[in-house]
């Protein structure tokens, strides 16, 4: 196949999968983003390595597992010498710039280890976590957070320069409401989510990385890129611009999915979440019917953008040679099974949309159609990789490439399972189960009738998929499934044993270490001399 000169990676925050409508819902209509999955393949089981931003971003970047990279949480650094999609791709002459958000923080004592600091070209593409910088912004910057970070934000000056006042307009307008007597009303509280935000839509961050992004593809000229272009809605602060804010109502809201038998006799380590002040709240009434009108207001507002960003690409012929990749970092409970947030590991959580528009005459016979596959996040830097011709990495990455799968070849060895785990050392739920910081660990494998999550030191979650797709009836203690536990406990460990952790050897140097051994005259366990034994 030819090589894809360009891809367009996007990414929203916290988006569910089933919160667009070519993954069917009924009410909340995304025709652009439908309009890439009637170009390309729209993956229906696609799953991420943690549903949490951080780890679950380290995944997509590196094409590794959370258990191999070692980015847990949001605030744990990717280790420095972990490679990422810049590292793989910018020797071959791809510039690899991020847009927006990657939630990932710089490995500061390996970096002063080794003497390097952001100041340096290289301190600052490790620190970035292999992207150019062109626009880094994760959306997160509530004022004490901003001053502690030294007041520094381009979208604040940006926003400055069009006449919003104050030391942070990102917190006061573009996150706020107003209230009857001109008071601001802060998006951080969920009772503000259905007001308008005090900045113009076409002033808002959504708006804003579009434009950013655009500007990024024209500066790049005919010199290969990627750009991740990584919204930073619709994640919390729930707060949209007019006219997004009240777009839907009541009877565009899909029902709460969650049943009260699964308050009975939880699982300890579920039940810990389900009493987290945020799960407490989205469970009372009212809380979700706040909050929706912005979460899916701000989903159509993406979509409004990424129609126009399509449009273009189209109008200058960047669209032949430009691979272009929708995805999201995990979802979001929004009251679902008790819960708010993301974190464990039912479908709201864990799974994501991911379309996938190739532009190559080879692509041409799966346009349109739905791939039932099992994938992950993993398995887009291996994508990458082959589609723009980077060297292979077989020995370290863990993901697959998703290539045969664009092409309409499923290959026979295929995946059958997908795996995530949490690291939820910092949340409430840990202290509540009394957990000391390295004990709390939860492992998810699924296959296509189960789902089995591990929680060390608790008992474990068992679902069957086919009797119960919803996943309120948990089977982890039923004493007629000790059978089924303990052979997904076997395929969960196999997965955790399948981990690539020799990475800085290739196969086929290991395969020539013998070879080498013979020719340096190195000899062991030899009798006498005599001819090498083949």
């Amino acid at each position: 196949m030819p090589r894809i000169k360009n891809i367009l990676f996007i990414m929203a925050d916290q988006l569910r999968w089933d919160y667009l409508s070519c993954y069917g819902h009924p009410h909340l209509k995304t025709p652009n983003i439908d309009r890439l999955a009637e170009r390309g393949v729209r993956f229906n089981r696609a799953y991420v390595q943690s549903p949490v931003c951080g780890p679950s971003r380290a995944s997509f970047y590196t094409g590794r597992t959370v258990f191999s990279h070692g980015a847990t949480w949001n605030l744990v650094p990717l280790p420095i010498g972990e490679l990422t999609l810049g590292d793989y791709l910018r020797p071959h002459g791809v510039t690899t710039a991020v847009v927006g958000k990657t939630h990932m923080i710089p490995d500061r004592d390996g970096m002063a280890r080794f003497g390097l600091n952001a100041s340096t070209d290289i301190g600052c593409l490790v620190s970035q976590p292999g992207f150019d910088p062109y626009e880094r912004d994760d959306g997160l910057h509530p004022d004490p957070l901003l001053k502690n970070k030294g007041g520094k934000l381009r979208y604040n000056d940006w926003l400055r320069s069009l006449g919003y006042e104050g030391d942070n307009p990102w917190n006061d307008y573009a996150n706020a409401g107003e209230g009857p007597d001109g008071e601001i009303l802060s998006g951080w509280y969920l009772k503000n989510s259905n007001l308008p935000a005090r900045v113009v839509e076409e002033h808002s961050e959504t708006a804003y990385m579009t434009m950013r992004a655009r500007e990024f593809i024209t500066e790049m000229g005919d010199t290969p890129w990627l750009c991740h272009l990584s919204y930073i809605k619709p994640h919390w602060p729930y707060i949209a611009p007019a006219p997004y804010h009240d777009m839907y109502g009541a009877d565009t809201f899909l029902p709460p999915h969650r049943s009260q038998s699964e308050r009975h006799d939880p699982n300890p380590v579920f039940e810990a979440f389900m009493g987290m002040e945020v799960s407490q709240t989205f469970s009372e009434q009212g809380v979700r019917e706040t909050v929706l009108p912005a979460y899916m207001g701000l989903i159509k507002q993406i979509d409004d953008h990424l129609g126009r960003l399509f449009d273009w690409l189209e109008e200058t012929g960047k669209s032949k040679d430009t691979m272009i990749v929708f995805t999201s970092d995990h979802g979001d409970y929004l009251g679902d099974h008790w819960l708010g947030e993301k974190e464990l590991f039912h479908e709201e959580s864990v799974r994501v949309p991911l379309l996938v528009y190739d532009p190559r005459e080879e692509a041409d016979a799966t346009r349109g159609e739905v791939c039932n596959d099992f994938v992950e996040a993993i398995d887009l830097v291996p994508t990458f990789i082959e589609a723009t011709g980077a060297a292979p990495a077989p020995h370290r990455l863990e993901g697959r490439s998703l290539m045969p799968l664009l092409r309409g070849e499923t290959p026979a060895d295929w995946r059958d399972s997908v795996f995530s785990e949490i690291d939820y050392a910092f949340y409430s739920a840990r202290e509540t189960l009394d957990l000391g910081p390295s004990d709390a660990r939860g492992y998810m494998i699924r296959t296509e009738s189960w789902k089995y999550i591990h929680f060390k030191g608790f008992p474990p979650q068992l679902f069957n998929l086919k009797e119960d797709p919803d996943e309120f009836v948990d089977l982890g203690r039923s004493p007629s499934h000790a059978d089924i536990r303990q052979t997904m406990h076997n395929r969960l460990l196999e997965r955790l044993l399948a981990r690539k952790n020799r990475t800085t050897m290739t196969d086929e140097d290991v395969l020539g270490v013998r070879d080498k051994e013979s020719r340096s005259g190195i000899i062991i366990g030899r009798w006498k001399e005599t001819e090498a034994a083949e």
